[in-house]
This record gives structure tokens, C-alpha cells and sequence, in this order.
């Protein structure tokens, strides 16, 4: 790629041009979305039932809590992509519509990296 492209000339087909890297960072978000959550939460579970094993009941509260606060932590990291991407949206939405549509390419590639957006960035430009 050009350098003085990424350096900032040619911004208005940015996300055009790096289409293929903005793809492999929206598959890794969409894969830690779903697979952070899924341990922090097995894990907790994990716990919970060592300590109901015990049958201590200060075990199974201290376990019942932390397993309280993993699942609020799951959530947290489930939905904090989503809502990041919601700010840059609102600010993406200000500019001629030659950047709108280049902001859409990043949006699209980062948000939602199996649609065609993504994929077919390049041929748009």
C-alpha cells in the first residue's frame, strides 16, 4: 500500500484501500464477542460448582458473588464493541458523501466483516 495513503492523503478511499485489514480485525472482535463471554461465564459455573461440592455455604456465596460479577463483565465485553462503534458512527456521519461512503466501508468491515461490503470494498473505487 501507499505510504502517504495511510499517512493521510488520499483519506476519501481510506477504508477502500485497507478493506482487507479492517475485515480481519471486524472477525477477530465478532470472535471475541462471543467466546470471552462464554469462558468468563464456564468458569464461573466451574467455580460455583467446586464450591457447592464443599458444601461450605461462605464457599457458595463467595462463588455465587463472583460468579455474579463475571457475568456482569461478560456483558460489559459483549457489548462494549458494539457501543464504540455506535459513537464512531455518530461521528462518521458528518462529511461530504464521498467520505460517507468510505466510512460505511469501515463500518461495515469492522461491524459486520461477512458481508459483501466488506469483501467487494475495493471494486466500489
Amino acid at each position: 500500500m501507499n505510504t502517504l495513503m495511510l499517512m493521510g492523503a488520499g483519506s476519501e478511499t481510506f477504508c477502500a484501500n485497507t478493506h482487507e485489514i479492517l475485515g480481519l480485525v471486524g472477525w477477530a472482535l465478532t470472535i471475541f464477542k462471543i467466546i470471552i463471554p462464554l469462558i468468563i461465564i464456564a468458569l464461573g459455573l466451574i467455580d460455583l460448582g467446586r464450591a457447592a461440592v464443599s458444601s461450605k455455604p461462605e464457599e457458595i456465596k463467595k462463588s455465587a458473588q463472583s460468579l455474579m460479577w463475571r457475568l456482569i463483565g461478560g456483558i460489559i465485553i459483549f457489548f462494549v464493541p458494539t457501543i464504540i462503534m455506535l459513537v464512531f458512527g455518530f461521528v462518521g456521519r458528518f462529511g461530504d458523501a464521498q467520505n460517507q461512503i468510505d466510512w460505511d466501508i469501515c463500518y461495515k468491515c469492522i461491524t459486520a466483516p461477512w458481508d459483501g461490503v466488506c469483501a467487494n470494498a475495493q471494486s466500489e473505487y
